[in-house]
């Protein structure tokens, strides 16, 4: 099983203005809640560790991954609200987020509500603006410290300068996770936010040398660049019909990881054996992910149906 950790919420996606305001479409979201549920429409088993609400729409949240198929055993209820997110969407369909959420649900897990977790559990992803936001994000980052080297430890930044408007404290979160997670995808647009001028060969090559055995920088239509423990390549990207890119990096995220699961390599020890050829495969189903989700408004992760056999070889 792998257990998607951090916040749970509400994208709210104007549809009309009438004279009186607005009318939105309220999406379930939130990057590991939506990696979570990408995994289990994929055939994964997954669970969610994440702080929700006794409030109407965190009570939603709870139903929609019982109805994904999410394991919802770690999740914490709280009496704090649902986070929302209202979404914009600019030229090409890149969302523009602002987060109302402060005191939510999901920003209150602290360290008392860190789980016991079972030899069930062989991969841990950790991910966006939860790592940043007190208490969550110091909890689980000591929950990724008291896994370290024993399970999969994967790792997006998923930067939302939105929520958190310090970059440095970005950075130092960021740096932090790179000395634990065994598994790094990233944007090119959040390196460059993150270390201006620093380059991406010099970044990857610097987790790289820390430890980190797959980074994963993704480039948007431009494909995606790769370093398997310090062999380099690139994975092209995929031309398709774009309704918005909302969810893209977390269907591409969750294509990872069932990627790596399905050939039984979704463990620590599992990724340290991944040859370069099955790394191939698997960024190239990750880039199917994606593309689907691009072809659909908001966050709509693709089933396994949807996406071809993955293949090795």
């Amino acid at each position: 099983m792998i257990l998607s950790c951090g916040e749970a919420l509400f994208d709210l996606l104007p549809s009309a203005e009438t004279d009186a305001g607005f009318i939105f479409d309220a999406c379930v979201g939130g990057s590991p809640f939506n990696v979570a549920v990408g995994l289990s429409r994929l055939g994964c088993k997954a669970a969610l560790f994440t702080g929700l609400s006794t409030d109407p729409l965190g009570r939603r949240l709870e139903r929609v991954l019982k109805e994904e198929g999410v394991e919802t055993a770690y999740v914490v209820s709280k009496q704090n609200p649902t986070t929302l997110a209202l979404v914009g969407l600019e030229a090409g369909g890149i969302p523009h987020y602002s987060f109302y959420g402060h005191g939510a649900a999901d920003c209150s897990v602290d360290e008392t509500d860190l789980p016991d977790l079972p030899d069930l559990v062989t991969a841990i992803h950790f991910g966006s603006y939860s790592l940043v936001v007190e208490p969550t994000g110091s909890s689980l980052l000591e929950l990724a410290r008291r896994h370290r080297g024993r399970k999969l430890i994967s790792f997006d930044p998923n930067l939302r300068l939105t929520v958190e408007p310090d970059a440095d404290r970005w950075r130092r979160r960021v740096g932090a996770f790179s000395e634990i997670a065994d598994l790094i995808k990233v944007s090119d647009e959040e390196l460059e936010a993150l270390f201006p001028g620093a380059g991406i060969d010099s970044m990857v090559g610097r987790w790289s040398a820390r430890g980190v055995q797959l980074v994963v920088v993704t480039r948007g239509g431009e494909g995606a660049l790769v370093s398997l423990r310090g062999e380099v390549f690139e994975a092209s990207g995929r031309t398709v019909e774009v309704a918005d890119t909302v969810g893209a990096g977390d269907s591409f995220q969750a294509g990872l990881l069932c990627g790596l699961d399905e050939l039984g390599k979704a463990t620590k020890q599992g990724l340290e054996q991944l040859s370069l050829d099955e790394c191939r495969h698997i960024v190239a189903f990750a880039m199917e992910a994606a593309a689907v989700t691009c072809t659909r408004r908001g966050a709509d992760m693709p089933r396994r149906p949807d996406l071809p056999a993955l293949q090795t070889g």
